[in-house]
């Protein structure tokens, strides 16, 4: 007989998972900050290439991550299933490597040799900022096998419910970058200086160590799974299932990653006191975010493994409990933003223009920020159940079905100037909110992949 968890535990259980998972996407940022602070020294033209080169790989890379989460959810659903099938377990964990590894082939080889042509439609100016640029790029994408590495270690990891593993290779790659770059960009005893190009090899350097130690954890695993060789011949039924759950999920991406990048090009046309003001609501939302996503993707492992062991009612229990914690959080959080904003705007910039835009921003951005932070939870919900295809209707709708038509149109035909803008992401976010809570009341989320479409593993241990 299934005993019910309380609320207590389920909370509790809940934060175990998903706390990691946040100081993982902290780290992730000052990964990404660290070459920047350092190249600003050299000067505007150094800086430009991390920040170029980050848009122009995210769009690329979201495919390999799309894949990775789905071999999460199947993972997940089949370790609360039944912990003890090691053959199953096996199979999963070694097809999702060989996804990862043939992906972030692709990815390099795309990556690297289109450079130049991808820089150009990005429009990157010529002399300093293209060269700096061209190598920062190239480099970066030599990493990406060691990358889909440590990108398949936590999923992996994180399908078994071990978010601390993954967290711990996380933060051999940050210190490495961080004590590297200075000594790579400026030079050190001996060491020459290496600008941007050193910026690109601290990178290097840190990522081939850290996916490293991902290979051999995951050789050597032993944590109730271990990948095989033998296992990660191509198994159909296993690829289909995983293309059926990461195919959506990553199409949903690349659209609202563009999608970003039209509303930024309308957020443009305000002049610098705009950008300046939207560049730190973007700030404080990616920080609160960061919780957010957290609790979605405890969310999504916790649940998975409750409808892989066919308690439905639990599920809705652990996501219940997210957007418990996650909304009287963030609820806190962005009351504190309204009421302080003025002084968080002056820690980033002190112009009393930019105060006064990003003042009246805050009353906009801030209950949007509430609102979107409950729609990642649910987007947690619908991943543990595999329904992605949900999650790109509904990223689709709100970026490309209301809020780009409302930036554009909201300022030019009523007047309402940079506030058509904030409008318009409140708007996108509580609508989609709004049918995401109905779809996801539902049920139709719950979903368990195991009996659905059970996964035969006979057929590859005889051959």
């Amino acid at each position: 007989m299934k005993i019910a968890s309380s609320p207590r535990f389920l909370t509790r259980e809940l934060l175990f998972l998903s706390f990691p998972i946040m100081i993982s996407n902290l780290l992730q940022v000052l990964y990404n900050t660290v070459d920047a602070f350092y190249l600003g020294k050299i000067g505007k033209e150094a800086i430009s290439a991390p920040s170029i080169t980050m848009n122009i790989s995210n769009f690329i890379i979201i495919f390999g991550a799309a894949f990775s989460v789905s071999g999460t959810t199947m993972i997940s659903q089949a370790f609360g299933n039944d912990s003890h099938n090691r053959k199953r377990l096996d199979l999963l964990a070694s097809q999702v490597l060989l996804v990862n590894i043939c992906l972030s082939i692709l990815i390099t080889l795309i990556g690297y040799f289109s450079s130049e042509t991808l820089m150009q439609l990005m429009k990157v100016p010529e002399g300093l900022t293209y060269t700096y640029t061209r190598s920062y790029m190239q480099i970066t994408f030599l990493t990406m096998p060691f990358f889909f590495l440590d990108l398949s270690l936590r999923s992996i990891y994180q399908g078994i419910g071990d978010s601390v593993t993954p967290l711990y290779v996380q933060c051999v790659a940050v210190i490495i970058n961080v004590i590297l770059d200075p000594i790579l960009i400026f030079g050190f005893h001996g060491i020459p200086r290496l600008e941007v190009f050193g910026a690109a090899m601290a990178t290097f350097i840190a990522r081939t160590i850290s996916g490293s130690i991902s290979l051999i954890l995951l050789l050597k695993m032993n944590k109730g799974i271990k990948i095989s060789l033998r296992l990660m011949k191509p198994h159909g039924r296993t690829l289909s299932l995983m293309t059926k759950i990461g195919l959506p999920a990553a199409i949903g991406q690349s659209i609202s990653a563009l999608g970003f990048a039209v509303i930024q090009g309308a957020v443009n046309t305000f002049g610098p006191v705009v950008i300046a003001s939207m560049g730190v609501g973007n700030r404080i939302q990616s920080l609160f975010h960061m919780p957010t996503q957290g609790i979605s993707q405890g969310v999504s492992i916790l649940a998975g493994k409750k409808l892989g062991n066919d308690e439905p009612r639990e599920a809705q229990k652990v996501v219940n409990t997210g957007l418990l914690l996650i909304g009287s959080t963030i609820s806190i959080g962005m009351s504190l933003v309204m009421i302080f904003g003025k002084w968080v705007i002056i820690f980033f910039v002190n112009d009393p223009h930019v105060i006064a835009e990003g003042t009246k921003m805050f009353y906009f951005t801030a209950p949007s920020v509430i609102v979107f932070s409950l729609f990642t939870v649910i987007m947690g919900a619908f991943q543990s159940g595999g329904k992605t295809r949900s999650m790109m209707i509904m990223n689709i709708i709100r970026l490309w079905g209301l809020r780009v038509p409302m930036v554009y149109l909201l300022p030019a035909l009523f007047s309402l100037g940079s506030s058509g803008i904030y409008i318009a992401m409140l708007t996108s976010n509580f609508v989609v909110t709004i049918c995401a809570l109905i779809l996801f009341s539902k049920g139709t989320w719950k979903v368990n992949l195991i009996k659905e479409k059970p996964l035969s593993v006979s057929s590859v241990h005889k051959s």
